[in-house]
């Protein structure tokens, strides 16, 4: 798909530098997208960035934006690397940014020191830094609806299950072929952790960006003979160690992938050679949600969808949409404090990501019954909601293959609290108080 840069709606504020200004001249709140649409992850990253872009039409199509305001976004490219991610965000800061979703673990390492200084909130659902779910340490992340800790906890607690404990893992060998970046080695700490806890052999092999060769990967999985296979990986990594398995034997039953490694993507090159693979689901996929019904009945009726009809409703167009949703209902809510019908800030708007009271009654309202589960965040936990299923691919379609699942907070939390307080050391940083809190 060619590279495509896109405002929805007029930006009163695109040719002021400073922030306040932007803000106090501002007709529209202006969402900045930092997307992927060229190189290796493209696949993947493509119905992530066009499933954000089309929620945002709809809420303006449908509601006429929120409380009046209506909303602009403008894509910029960063092909996942984090130099060109950090060049984006200083371009689109200035233009009264709302919010970043970086899309990319690796940026997002890059931006958490830039954002407090910016107060410009980072959104980073599913991914990032772990240890940000501390909000009392990191006051401008949010890695909403979960983190590779709580993907590679519940993981874990699956495995557990099929065997029938957690004590029949002891002696078991579970290998992590991972992504060698960021992305890919932030579940570690939680596996080691969960090592520790349960006598299982962990056996960890990188594969070099962006996974196109992992041969030698392989062959260390056929030498090794593990009972399960955990992939961490992201764009074409996923397809080619599926067809790696293939190749070399191994059980894709036995493999169980992270949630960026369970979408159409990751499978349909693969088709029946992926039979049984397995992968943790964050979301719904389908047209059946009111959402996506809106979506296809406001946008793409019209003409105006960002791609393709047929990918509507797909894994990750719909995770795309939730990010989008997320950022839209936090601006609603600050509004709620700062003043219905008004732009909100990027400090305001942090406010309302921190204070989200997402029930059943207001994801329904949404048109996000059954799509996602109830999200509630506060000043110290910026994470919200730590579940996830796990979902099979038979060959042709994803289906589920468990319950939810919740992330063990009594492993998890001592965890991100050491984490979150080595970082502050290393920073120089305090925890907020509970006057902070408050403001």
């Amino acid at each position: 798909m060619k590279l495509k840069l896109a405002t929805y709606a007029l930006a009163a504020t695109a040719l002021l530098s400073a922030t306040g200004a932007s803000f106090a001249q501002a007709k529209e709140q202006f969402f900045p997208l930092l997307v992927y649409r060229t190189g290796p992850y493209a696949p993947n990253g493509t119905p992530w960035a066009n499933g954000k872009q089309d929620y945002l039409k709809m809420i303006n199509a449908r509601d006429g934006g929120v409380n009046g305001v209506k909303l602009s976004f403008e894509e910029c490219e960063t092909g996942y690397a984090t130099d060109k991610g950090v060049e984006c965000y200083e371009r689109l800061k200035g233009k009264g940014a709302t919010l970043f979703d970086p899309q990319a673990t690796g940026i997002t390492f890059a931006l958490t020191d830039k954002a407090p200084a910016d107060k410009v909130p980072l959104l980073t659902l599913g991914y990032g830094l772990s240890a940000s779910a501390d909000g009392g340490v990191f006051k401008w992340n949010f890695p909403l609806m979960g983190s590779y800790w709580t993907a590679a906890d519940i993981l874990i607690q699956h495995l557990a299950k099929k065997e029938g404990g957690f004590d029949k893992l002891k002696g078991k060998k579970i290998a992590l072929v991972y992504h060698d970046s960021p992305f890919g080695k932030e579940p570690i700490p939680l596996l080691d952790e969960r090592q520790q806890m349960h006598g299982f052999d962990l056996v960890k092999i990188p594969v070099t960006a962006p996974g196109v060769e992992q041969k030698s990967a392989w062959l260390q999985v056929r030498q090794q003979r593990p009972d399960y296979v955990l992939l961490w990986g992201w764009g074409v990594m996923n397809s080619t160690a599926l067809k790696e398995a293939q190749a070399t034997g191994y059980p894709r039953e036995k493999m169980y992938g992270v949630w960026w490694a369970g979408a159409e993507p990751d499978v349909k090159d693969v088709g029946m050679g992926a039979k049984g693979y397995n992968a943790l689901a964050l979301n719904t996929s389908g047209t059946t949600p009111q959402v996506i019904q809106d979506i296809l009945k406001h946008v793409h009726a019209k003409g105006q969808g960002t791609g393709p009809k047929d990918e509507v409703g797909s894994v990750l167009y719909t995770r795309g949409v939730i990010i989008q949703a997320l950022g839209v209902e936090a601006v609603r809510r600050a509004q709620e404090r700062f003043g219905k019908g008004k732009v909100m800030t990027g400090e305001q708007v942090r406010w309302g990501l921190e204070n989200l009271a997402l029930d059943d009654k207001k994801l329904a309202q949404l048109g996000l019954t059954g799509v996602i589960r109830p999200i509630s965040t506060s000043c110290m936990d910026h994470q919200g909601s730590t579940w996830a299923r796990v979902q099979t691919w038979d060959g042709a379609k994803w289906g589920f293959s468990s319950d939810w699942y919740q992330a063990d907070e009594q492993i998890l939390k001592p965890m991100i609290k050491s984490a979150a307080d080595r970082y502050a050391g290393e920073k120089k940083l305090t925890r907020r108080s509970p006057a902070d809190c408050q403001s």
